[in-house]
């Protein structure tokens, strides 16, 4: 029986937020029993052991590059998914990092402090610079607060372009600070007690070091009462305020711990490539770091790392057509799994794909052979079927491809806005179509795809599970 004056959705908010039930629960639960700090300290432990399964350098700078994004995730989490501030400014307090560590660690300006000091050096001024980017967020919030941060991001871009002739006080010549378009080359490699970092493996056990005490000390802060603040005013200022919490420190405390974390990233990145460059620093690498926390779902620890890994990794993966053809059809079965119930419906939607296909191609083949001379990508099984299921004329497919391009979203957005039936209905079609796109066009084009991937990655999670693989569904009152 309804109560009165009871809002029982809210009521029920914690048997919402349990975990499920079956084995996927119970492991759940088995993990949560686990005290945060152990189960960091196995991931780490089997993290570190990468370099005993391979000695690829390749291999080891993906896990270098991912590592740094689940630095910089970790970063972002704290003004973002703790604070709820929107700073797009976030990518100039990485860039600030790698180029004070670059000027204090190279020829550029004639200074070579030891690696210690200049890494400590740099992540003070990045987190002051943090606090003053933070004053405007004091009666700034949303939109307004996102327009200033974004200016403050393109501003340094803008800087470390044009700060190549600077007239220093007490100087008659200019100097270049930061090397304009060609940057700072030849920066000092890291030598933190007598271990001289020289090697990729060297800096990838140092990043998974860094990545595990990063992220203790995260949790630790966000248990605290420092922690539960961030919360209070994310969820709403005005309360938290009323509750006697300081909204404006807590803001900036997050806004220059979110820098020192930053500006330690961009130190280890500048030491990583040994150089510096504008281009490191753009407004792509921000969203790659917004989409890692809205991936692994934002406010959580676990998560930040977590999207880190997962972007990181499958951007490098998609830089090779073969590696990038197991990955897309990979991420198209998976949404299905996940999109698709009850499974009955999945079986017939999979048959009628099947069938589609194979019908088109032979039909294709009856008008014209030329139509399917083309060969996938893909080898194997995998590249016998789609041979088989999709038409693939030879020669240049540039102009069919993106026809077909253009035909799939026109498709996609109308398909959006029928029924669940026509919908369901619709799903073969633009997975065939879909197919012979990406055969034909997409898969030549790796920075278009790791974009357009990446976008259609976070549309799907954001539909199916909001709050990311390893955010807390969290209750709201409209």
């Amino acid at each position: 029986m309804a109560q009165i004056g009871v809002d029982e959705w809210v009521a029920q908010s914690e048997q919402r937020q349990a975990t499920p039930g079956g084995p996927l629960g119970s492991a759940q639960r088995t993990l949560e029993r686990i005290p945060f700090i152990a189960r960091l300290a196995l991931v780490a432990a089997a993290a570190a052991t990468l370099p005993m399964w391979t000695d690829s350098d390749y291999t080891l700078r993906i896990g270098v590059n991912a590592l740094l994004l689940c630095l910089l995730a970790l970063g972002l989490n704290t003004v973002v998914g703790w604070a709820g501030l929107l700073d797009l400014g976030y990518i100039a307090f990485y860039g600030f990092g790698a180029y004070g560590y670059a000027l204090l660690s190279s020829e550029q300006i004639g200074v070579h402090l030891a690696t210690v000091p200049a890494v400590a050096i740099v992540v003070v001024a990045s987190a002051l610079l943090g606090l003053l980017l933070g004053l405007p967020s004091r009666r700034l919030l949303g939109d307004y607060l996102a327009i200033v941060t974004l200016f403050f991001g393109q501003v340094f871009v803008e800087l470390v372009l044009n700060a190549d002739r600077v007239t220093l006080p007490g100087s008659d010549s200019p100097i270049s600070l930061t090397g304009g378009s060609n940057g700072i080359p030849g920066v000092d490699a890291f030598q933190i007690l007598g271990w001289n970092l020289d090697e990729t493996v060297d800096y990838y056990l140092l990043l998974v070091l860094v990545v595990a005490v990063v992220a203790l000390l995260l949790e630790m802060l966000n248990q605290s009462r420092t922690g539960r603040a961030w919360r209070a005013v994310r969820e709403d200022p005005l309360a938290a305020e009323t509750m006697s919490v300081p909204v404006n420190s807590v803001k900036l405390a997050a806004f220059a711990i979110g820098a020192a974390i930053a500006g330690l990233a961009g130190s280890i990145f500048a030491a990583v490539q040994i150089g510096v460059f504008p281009a490191n620093f753009e407004t792509q690498i921000l969203i790659l770091i917004y989409a890692a926390v809205i991936l692994g779902g934002a406010g959580s620890v676990w998560g930040a790392i977590a999207g880190g890994l997962v972007i990181g990794i499958s951007l490098e993966l998609l830089r090779d057509p073969d590696q990038a053809s197991v990955l897309f059809y990979a991420f198209v079965a998976v949404t299905l799994l996940a999109a698709v119930r009850p499974w009955r419906r999945l079986g017939v939607v999979v048959a009628v794909t099947v069938a589609l296909g194979l019908v088109t191609h032979a039909i294709a083949e009856a008008i014209d052979p030329s139509l399917v001379a083309g060969v996938p990508r893909a080898e194997g099984w995998l590249g016998d079927f789609l041979d088989a299921w999709l038409i693939l004329p030879d020669g240049d497919t540039r102009t069919i491809g993106n026809v077909l391009f253009v035909v799939l979203v026109v498709l996609g957005i109308g398909t959006a806005q029928m029924s669940a039936r026509l919908r369901t209905a619709m799903i073969p079609v633009l997975l065939v179509l879909g197919g012979m796109v990406w055969e034909l066009r997409l898969v030549d084009e790796p920075s278009i795809t790791r974009q357009l991937l990446l976008g259609a990655l976070l549309v799907v999670l954001m539909n199916a599970r909001p709050q990311g693989l390893l955010g807390q569904r969290r209750v709201e009152v409209v």
